[in-house]
């Protein structure tokens, strides 16, 4: 049977030439999982701004949605202002919201952009406007769907924004594993935070994550967000750490498979993914959403 998946790749965000934002990677990535034949594609639906401010300051979301942020908090976020970039940010917390209830309804839920870890609650970073995990947990949390929540952020850029949001609040487990000196370069506290030396390859990634992931679900979360960036593969250009695609697939199945061994819903974001060829990067995304397929049907 397919699995229903959300996608935003049809707004496609003007940017200046050279810049380092993969854009292309989003429709690449629904094409490959396109000749599968296992999921059916959705486009997602705009977040509303009120449930958007659940998790962020509502003058910066207005701020935002009319084009009135100041330079400086533009130039933070990475991309120049464009009504296609509201639309495409409204879009990708959508898809992670509807993702949200898919995992409630059959174990996972797919969202093919989102993982939009470095947002704050009062300005953006990193390419990140909006962080749609902190949105969908405070979401929930609204309509006491859930009491506990736990984000898997496995891009290889500590989920800094992720972090603060929820520094202080005991019902979120927040996990990092990331590259020690990869961007920020001021880190947040997670509730978890693993760092890697440069160069680091699957068996002592690998071997980190088998011994985390039970502290992840003995905190027993009512449901799970994987931020499942690809960034942390050897081709990457702004990853820093060596993983095989191998590995990387590893890593997936080893969190997908606890998740559904624990019975726990669990939610894929896209996170981060640079390559060259960007081919590499597209196809390492479409093998997270297939081991879900596989271990969840």
């Amino acid at each position: 049977m397919d699995h229903r998946v959300f996608y935003c790749d049809h707004y496609t965000i003007p940017l200046p030439a050279g810049h380092k934002f993969p854009m292309t990677k989003y429709r690449m990535l629904r094409d490959l999982l396109g000749e599968d034949g296992c999921f059916r594609f959705e486009a997602a639906p705009f977040a509303e701004p009120a449930v958007i401010e659940l998790a962020h300051d509502a003058a910066y979301v207005r701020d935002f949605l009319n084009g009135s942020l100041a330079d400086a908090a533009v130039r933070r976020i990475g991309f120049p202002w464009s009504e296609a970039l509201v639309k495409r940010t409204l879009a990708s917390v959508g898809g992670t919201l509807s993702a949200t209830c898919d995992a409630f309804d059959s174990g996972w839920g797919g969202n093919l952009a989102g993982g939009t870890h470095h947002a704050f609650r009062a300005e953006g970073s990193g390419f990140c406007v909006f962080n749609d995990i902190a949105v969908a947990i405070r979401w929930l949390r609204a309509k006491q769907r859930i009491h506990r929540a736990a984000v898997i952020d496995l891009d290889v850029h500590q989920g800094d924004g992720t972090a603060q949001i929820f520094e202080a609040d005991p019902c979120v487990l927040t996990l990092s594993m990331h590259a020690k000196s990869n961007f920020p370069f001021r880190k947040q506290r997670s509730k978890i935070d693993i760092e890697f030396d440069d160069g680091t390859g699957d068996p002592e990634y690998l071997k980190a994550l088998s011994r985390v992931l039970p502290s992840v679900f003995a905190f027993e979360p009512d449901i799970v967000f994987y931020q499942s960036g690809v960034d942390a593969l050897a081709s990457d250009t702004l990853g820093h750490l060596a993983l095989t695609p191998a590995g990387l697939q590893d890593r997936d199945r080893r969190v997908l498979a606890a998740a559904r061994a624990n019975g726990i819903p669990i939610v894929i974001t896209l996170g981060g993914g640079y390559s060259r060829p960007i081919e590499l990067t597209a196809q390492a995304h479409a093998n997270t959403f297939r081991t879900a397929w596989e271990i969840f049907s």
